[in-house]
């Protein structure tokens, strides 16, 4: 069995580099502690490698499918769902009121990588838990009695239902309608698309979380109401929601995303969350957590591909070293001494325990901001959170798609082929800059929002801590070299902002927005550049402090030894971003005269 993730370097991460065990010192995480970590850690292990890796492909094959309206998925679904409800582990983030396990969401997004790393087709529980957070944060009392118990316990699956087939990502279009009723209920009419698990049989009723305008609302953002509309009402009767069609994907199969209509036979009823108008407000935290999961779901994909792609090398013999090609004599040597498939390893290592980092550091932000008690702090950390969070969508994505083509590539032909997994995590992993925002959407926010809020109060923040960790890389000779280059590179990034900024101040927002993905992706790498850095300060310091031999040394030299290669491979490609970022030649804004595509 392929290694899906590495144990050793979640743990690394964790408790060497990241002290998640720090957070137990805030009182709303005082309940736990490293046994409680590692216990559900360990059980979110099991379920991934007796229920879902196994499984892998099969999921894949067997897709779900729609017949007479009734949508029938993989039957390891249901026992995925049963042994995640039973197990309390659909709910660990939530609050000990709500029926979770108050865990820091550092080490609940863990679970989620360790999970959709074993197979990404079984992408269900991460949608429930995120719908019945909102339910949880927004919805009556009632409603949180009615569904949240039943969602957490893998009984009742969740949903978001956002996107319509004439407004896609441009929510402020939707026309699905809500009529107040005399009940208090609203009648629900209209259709919603790309529906993630948006019905299937493993289960006992469907709950959408969905958005939906009440009648004489406003245009546009401010009229979008959110509802919870369930599959089955209360009395068992079905709620005129219909599967109208089910997509066949490229990748992720096990998963069915759906046509949905509401409202065929004028008996839709769904039930308002929170205020009128403020549907997408609340719908943000969802989306926000949803963001981050699909970073997760990236970096997952891609670890297991890394991990499939590494015993594949030291396993594959394949012709001899280069400057030894005409000892014809001698036994050929396994594909990982050869020098470019060595690079590709390393490529896919270091994007992988990069984005790593980079989505826990998001996470320990997040867990800060919710738990600390002093407004400075929890201002911070929240506005940390608000920069880093379309970063942590975007780099694991797109980079993730890179580590797991460059994993197929090791393979050669074989990775071509349905023998070895990566040409399904190829598959896969497509989809992942699409979900939740694209990546030119996720763009848009970083350089047009985020690094605009509160006057740059973010990015002062960010720059603050990256300049922390170049203060302690500089205490260790070998580390300043790397030290210096992220120096120079955040001097960078920086003149490259300043360079956009007179942009927006004219109010020429397509002028400053029009290369928003160029900026994302330099920011991305001198984001995880940091994070590199940060993780090789640990690794230093710890052989100067504890001399670590064998297998252990190893570890902490192969840490050092990725930062290396990410700094000289990979931080390089800032340098030709950034000579376009302050290039003032305009070539993809619409003229008068359009160029013929």
């Amino acid at each position: 069995m392929a290694q899906y993730y590495s144990r050793r370097n979640l743990n690394f991460l964790l408790y060497e580099v990241f002290n998640a065990t720090e957070l137990t010192h805030y009182p709303y995480y005082s309940a736990h502690d490293r046994e409680t970590f590692d216990m559900t850690i360990d059980a979110v292990t099991q379920i991934g490698d007796t229920i879902m890796f196994p499984h892998f492909r099969d999921l894949d094959r067997n897709q779900p499918e729609l017949k007479n309206g009734k949508v029938t998925v993989h039957p390891k679904v249901g026992e995925y769902l049963k042994a995640m409800g039973d197990a309390g582990l659909i709910g660990t983030g939530f609050s000990f009121e709500d029926g979770g396990q108050q865990l820091p969401e550092i080490v609940n997004s863990i679970l989620g990588f360790i999970l959709m790393a074993a197979n990404n087709g079984m992408m269900y529980t991460g949608l429930t838990s995120g719908a019945a957070r909102l339910i949880a944060s927004f919805a009556s009392e009632e409603l949180k009695q009615t569904y949240v118990e039943k969602m957490l316990g893998g009984k009742w699956q969740g949903t978001m239902a956002l996107t319509e087939p004439q407004a896609g990502s441009s929510l402020s279009d939707i026309t699905t309608s809500a009529t107040p009723q005399a009940d208090g209920s609203y009648r629900i009419k209209g259709q919603k698309v790309f529906i993630s698990a948006g019905d299937h049989d493993q289960c006992e009723n469907i709950i959408h979380l969905m958005l939906a305008r009440i009648d004489g609302a406003p245009k546009g953002t401010k009229g979008i109401s959110l509802f919870v509309v369930p599959k089955y009402r209360l009395d068992g009767t079905e709620n005129d929601v219909t599967s109208t069609g089910i997509y066949h994907k490229l990748g992720q199969r096990g998963v069915p995303a759906m046509h949905l209509t509401m409202g065929d036979r004028d008996d839709c009823h769904g039930w308002l969350v929170g205020e009128p108008h403020r549907g997408l407000n609340y719908m943000f935290q969802m989306m926000n957590e949803a963001r981050i999961g699909v970073g997760m779901t990236g970096v997952a994909i891609a670890s297991a591909a890394y991990g499939a792609s590494l015993q594949y090398a030291k396993e594959r013999p394949q012709s001899r070293r280069l400057n030894e090609k005409s000892a014809l004599d001698s036994p050929q040597i396994p594909i990982i001494q050869h020098p470019d498939v060595k690079r590709m390893l390393l490529l896919q290592k270091a994007i992988v325990e990069g984005s790593l980092s980079l989505l826990m550091e998001t996470a320990r932000c997040a867990d800060i901001a919710h738990a600390s008690e002093d407004p400075e702090e929890k201002e911070k950390y929240h506005l940390m959170l608000e920069l880093l969070t379309p970063v942590a969508k975007t780099y694991p994505t797109e980079m993730g798609m890179v580590a797991v083509s460059n994993g197929l590539q090791v393979l050669g032909g074989y990775g071509f082929t349905e023998d070895f997994p990566l040409e399904q995590l190829y598959r896969d992993i497509r989809i992942t800059p699409i979900y939740e925002g694209t990546t030119g959407i996720q763009s848009q926010d970083l350089l047009g929002r985020k690094m605009t809020m509160k006057g740059g109060k973010p990015a002062q923040y960010l720059f603050g801590e990256v300049a922390k960790t170049i203060a302690e890389a500089e205490n260790h000779e070998t580390l300043k070299p790397y030290a210096q280059k992220l120096k120079t590179e955040l001097a960078r990034l920086q003149e490259v902002t300043m360079a956009l900024m007179p942009f927006a101040m004219q109010g020429d927002i397509e002028r400053f927005l029009m290369d928003a993905t160029l900026y994302m992706e330099m920011f991305g790498i001198s984001t995880v550049a940091w994070q590199w850095l940060k993780q090789a300060v640990v690794a230093q310091r710890t052989i100067v402090t504890q001399n670590p031999d064998g297998e252990e040394l190893a570890f902490y030299e192969g840490k050092i030894h990725t930062m290396k290669f990410f700094f000289h491979y990979e931080v390089p490609k800032t340098l030709g971003l950034a000579v376009r970022l302050k290039d003032n030649e305009v070539l993809t804004i619409a003229t008068e005269k359009e160029v013929i595509l």
